[in-house]
């Protein structure tokens, strides 16, 4: 139903409009994530069997990955949207739909290949499915110049981010089917009706449309209203595998990258300072969502660890119940109260 040649080709043009770097002094992050793992698991605690070899790839290969990840999860959802049509007219509709679908996955991965820094990367509905650790070299190499930071110390910082989340989800044995089970089932409440984009809203409920879009990003127009507890498990999981990583770059990084504070302001105006085209861009795609998840997962993070150290945080990594809740989020201390209880037998990892 998807085209996804098409999505390639849209994808590939849109990264082409954006500002590339000689990505040369960033083709060898091996020795960066090396020395990453071992400073990630001296400071959190967390270790794993294996880890993904460090890859540096260009734009290409970062669509060519990600189109790939995107089609294992759309696919499926896909048919089961356009079977729902039936007759010519639901052939024809699903057609039309497929061909946006198509457009839109390209615009938007097309956007965010000429972004990302680094990546671990999976296939988020299959927890057994191998998983890569890329950095996008010629990204980087742009990065560095806007953020008048050497490569090397660039480098070194993304590798600590990313290399956390390798340990995180190599290390922590749940997490990759908790992921998987609650994306599966954000995407079976999807209400889709591709004849729908035959009709023009109505007027009057523009307003009430537009205040979901600004809570809760443009995916969640296609969820019922049961869905909406699934969604705040998956954002406060997210906020607190993006929240994490960001406090271990900083705790760890204060070590092994001099000028650390100076790159954390420059790095966070590079996420903010946005206008024009591309802040309504990032707004549509849900990228303001990505930020919040940034910002307040670290703040919780950082709120933790302050009160009672690495050891109490890391018990967000027992099961799904220790997960924090997105109310907990703006309050550790409520958190540090519950998890220091038991942890239900039935959720314990491993």
């Amino acid at each position: 139903m998807i085209d996804w040649k098409l999505a390639g080709t849209v994808a590939n043009g849109v990264a082409g409009l954006q500002s590339a770097g000689d990505p040369g002094p960033f083709e060898n992050p091996e020795t960066f994530a090396a020395e990453s793992e071992r400073l990630v698991s001296a400071y959190t605690g967390l270790s794993a069997e294996t880890l993904p070899a460090a890859e540096a790839i260009g734009r290409d290969g970062w669509i060519d990955a990600n189109l790939g990840s995107m089609r294992g999860v759309l696919d499926p959802v896909a048919e089961r949207l356009g079977g729902k049509s039936g007759g010519a007219l639901g052939g024809v509709m699903s057609g039309a739909t497929g061909g946006l679908l198509a457009l839109e996955a390209g615009a938007i991965t097309g956007f965010l290949a000429g972004r990302v820094l680094g990546q671990l990367e999976f296939p988020v509905l299959d927890p057994s499915g191998p998983a890569r650790l890329l950095f996008v070299a010629p990204n980087l190499a742009h990065a560095a110049r806007q953020l008048e930071a050497e490569p090397d110390v660039l480098l070194r910082w993304v590798a600590l981010h990313e290399t956390t989340h390798a340990l995180q989800f190599g290390g922590v044995p749940w997490l990759r089917p908790h992921l998987a089970e609650l994306v599966g089932e954000l995407l079976g409440g999807l209400e889709l009706d591709p004849r729908s984009l035959l009709r023009l809203p109505d007027p009057r409920d523009l307003r009430s449309l537009l205040d979901k879009v600004r809570q809760d990003g443009i995916a969640a127009l296609a969820l019922g209203p049961e869905r909406r507890a699934v969604l705040d498990r998956l954002q406060s999981l997210m906020a607190i595998l993006e929240g994490y990583a960001e406090h271990v770059m900083d705790a760890v990084g204060a070590d092994v990258i001099a000028d650390l504070p100076r790159l954390r302001e420059a790095l966070q105006r590079r996420r903010t300072e946005r206008s024009g085209l591309l802040r309504v861009l990032e707004r549509v795609i849900g990228m303001d969502l990505k930020l919040r998840q940034y910002e307040q997962g670290k703040a919780f993070c950082d709120g933790v660890v302050e009160r009672a150290g690495i050891t109490a945080l890391n018990r967000v990594w027992e099961g799904p119940t220790r997960l924090p809740t997105p109310a907990e989020l703006d309050d550790p201390r409520a958190w540090l109260a519950r998890s220091a209880g038991p942890l239900h037998p039935e959720l314990t990892p491993g």
